[in-house]
């Protein structure tokens, strides 16, 4: 039986498919984001909304990066540049090419983080990148 939560070692997560672990860290950044709001703005849900959208959409994420880049670690940093040079099989909606394979490598760290229970180091590095 899975359990949510569930820590998967290391070497299996290093051997996934990177769009996938960008597909996990997908909706961790996202969930991260939407509970920040929460937590700190006294908005209507559309509102929430709003901003949300606009902080997961790709050039958000590109730019989030940047203020993250010098903080990744080499394992980090190799996982992010396996996803953002990985073929995908979609494109961007309103973003560059370039930005979509920068969040793309982004979310693949923050699944791969997620995924291998390395919680402490997520929180350092989406609070590290965060400015309001």
């Amino acid at each position: 039986m899975f359990r949510l939560g569930e820590k998967m070692d290391k070497q299996r997560a290093m051997c996934l498919n990177p769009v996938v672990l960008a597909f996990v860290g997908d909706a961790v950044y996202s969930l991260y984001v939407r509970e920040k709001l929460t937590f700190n703005k006294d908005c209507k849900t559309g509102e929430l909304n709003k901003l949300a959208v606009s902080e997961v959409r790709a050039t958000a994420q590109a730019e989030f990066y940047k203020s993250i880049e010098n903080l990744l670690t080499e394992e980090e940093a190799a996982i992010f540049k396996r996803a953002r040079n990985a073929k995908k099989a979609t494109k961007a909606k309103s973003a560059s090419v370039a930005e979509y394979n920068v969040s793309t490598g982004l979310e693949a760290v923050f699944g791969f983080l997620y995924l291998t229970g390395e919680e402490e180091r997520l929180n350092f590095l989406l609070n590290a990148g965060y400015t309001e």
